[in-house]
């Protein structure tokens, strides 16, 4: 029994008609790449979850950190309310792809 190279071609292209292979066949690639996905994306979290350390290298360097009460929003909206913000003027900013407002 000898097999040809046109023989083996229809037998492959018979094989991948079929609905299973040419519909689950993907699904099932997917669902297996995506958890391995997930995975590498998880693990991020727990790969740098220790910034304390980064912390203590800034306090370190001479930059005070804040502490936690210290950053509440209640903390926020009464430093913003004794703002005046009825009267404020919109100052526009120099933008690199307008030359005309890169005048110094």
């Amino acid at each position: 029994m000898t097999l040809d190279i046109a023989d083996i071609k229809a037998k492959i292209l018979k094989f991948l008609n079929y609905r299973s292979v040419k519909h689950g066949l993907p699904f099932v690639l997917f669902i297996v790449g995506g958890s391995f996905g997930l995975r590498e994306f998880t693990n991020v979290r727990y790969e740098y979850r220790a910034t304390k350390q980064v912390q203590d290298n800034l306090e370190s360097s001479g930059i005070p950190m804040k502490e936690k009460h210290e950053t509440t929003l209640e903390a926020t909206y009464e430093t913003i309310k004794e703002l005046d913000t009825d009267n404020w003027e919109n100052k526009r900013i120099a933008r690199p792809w307008e030359p005309e407002t890169l005048k110094t």
